[in-house]
């Protein structure tokens, strides 16, 4: 059911008419943020499994361990992370230092404030601790840079504090200052999906790299990650949104993490470490029991398999949607072996980096708003206005009803 037509404008010139939205739902689809909502059904089935029972005399001092680097992280937290891990076969977690933070942008910082108050600053005795020879002044802020089109954050994450230690840079490719430099590698990347490496070269630099969506069920696992500085996180492995964890080859790094996380909030929740832990135990025992009874049932009630069929019909549903469109276009991902799953897949990402090609058009983000569809346009991303980044990490009906609206945009 169609009201009057609308005329998008671009500039103040009057372009292609498009067919109104429908008006049989005023509500309004907020696919803005990636919130992990699309695998609550499958953690429903397993409530009593995944339930933790606190006692109000446990979890009482904010210390774990103090020989730590991370002193307030649960020993059971950090099992149940290096367990998942070698699950997976997605991250290297021997010899590594782990921190855990609340959430990517306290993690983020506190790496940003490790970084630039330890690796550039060797004091020639090869431990990095770099407290007896800091940086020169002129050598601060230290920009902090990301290929485009990179994760909106990071620039606005930089900035926050107004940090005399670092800034945001902008976009990789385009940088080509001599000095320190941060550089943020995300694989997948976010928004668009694709595999990244560092852009710039150079032994001036450090690189973090973000393995936030380097899960089996939104891309192939074609290697363990094996970087120094590299950090994941817990909501988009299993859904349960709040908790990053870093990982580090340099005690001093680890140790300045700790730090900033310690003043920024005095470590983490031990109530959710415990939770976290729970789950992560339970999807890693789930796949060693189906192992040890030598089960030949179809193994797709295992989380991995269950999340990866789920990511790819919804990909499968959306790009038939675009493919009858003449409006918009998506990125195509190569197929590449997976380790995790013993075959050849392709990337179902947790968003999509919708493209609207219909002449005229310029913004994506402003046409979906028309049909009530709320995304983060491409600007904030380092890219231009025709992009629009959309969550497919939504609840069932929410998805569904995206792609009826989705499919009612039609140029005349």
């Amino acid at each position: 059911m169609c009201g009057s037509e609308n005329q998008a404008s671009t500039n103040g010139t009057t372009t292609t008419k498009l067919n109104s939205p429908s008006l049989s739902s005023n509500i309004v689809l907020n696919l803005d943020h990636g919130d992990p909502t699309v695998y609550e059904a499958y953690w429903k089935r397993l409530e009593e499994k995944c339930t933790v029972v606190i006692k109000g005399s446990e979890l009482m001092s904010y210390i774990s361990d103090v020989e730590k680097p991370c002193w307030f992280m649960e020993q059971d937290l950090e099992n149940a992370i290096k367990k998942l891990h070698r699950l997976t076969g997605n991250a290297v977690v021997d010899d590594r230092y782990v921190v855990v933070g609340t959430g990517s942008t306290q993690l983020y910082q506190s790496l940003l404030y490790a970084i630039t108050t330890t690796s550039f600053a060797g004091d020639g005795d090869g431990n990095g601790d770099g407290d007896n020879n800091p940086l020169h002044h002129d050598q601060l802020p230290v920009p902090v840079v990301c290929a485009a089109p990179y994760y909106s954050q990071y620039a606005e994450e930089a900035d926050y504090l107004r940090s005399g230690l670092y800034k945001w840079g902008g976009d990789a490719y385009a940088f080509d200052k001599d000095g320190p430099y941060i550089e943020v590698v995300t694989s997948p990347n976010n928004p668009d999906g694709t595999t990244r490496e560092a852009v710039v070269i150079s032994d001036q630099g450090k690189i973090i790299y973000d393995m936030a969506y380097y899960w089996p069920q939104y891309t192939p696992i074609t290697r363990p990650a094996n970087h120094d500085i590299m950090y994941f996180t817990f909501s988009k492995s299993t859904g349960h949104a709040g908790s990053r964890i870093g990982y580090v080859t340099n005690e001093a790094i680890a140790r300045k993490m700790t730090k900033f996380i310690e003043l920024s909030s005095i470590g983490v929740s031990k109530d959710s470490q415990i939770r976290a832990a729970k789950i992560m135990k339970v999807i890693c025992d789930d796949y060693q029991d189906f192992k040890s009874h030598n089960n030949n049932n179809n193994n797709n009630t295992h989380f991995f398999e269950f999340s990866r069929k789920l990511m790819e019909n919804r990909w499968k549903r959306l790009r038939e949607v675009v493919g009858r469109s003449n409006v918009f276009s998506l990125p195509k991902y190569s197929q590449e072996y997976c380790l995790f799953n013993g075959e050849c897949t392709e990337s179902y990402p947790a968003f999509a980096w919708l493209k609207v090609k219909e002449e005229g058009v310029e913004d994506c983000e402003k046409l979906l708003k028309e049909y009530k569809i709320l995304g983060r346009g491409g600007k904030r991303f380092g890219s231009d206005s025709s992009y629009t980044r959309v969550s497919i990490l939504s609840r069932e009906d929410v998805f569904q009803q995206f792609l009826d609206r989705l499919e009612s945009i039609k140029a005349n």
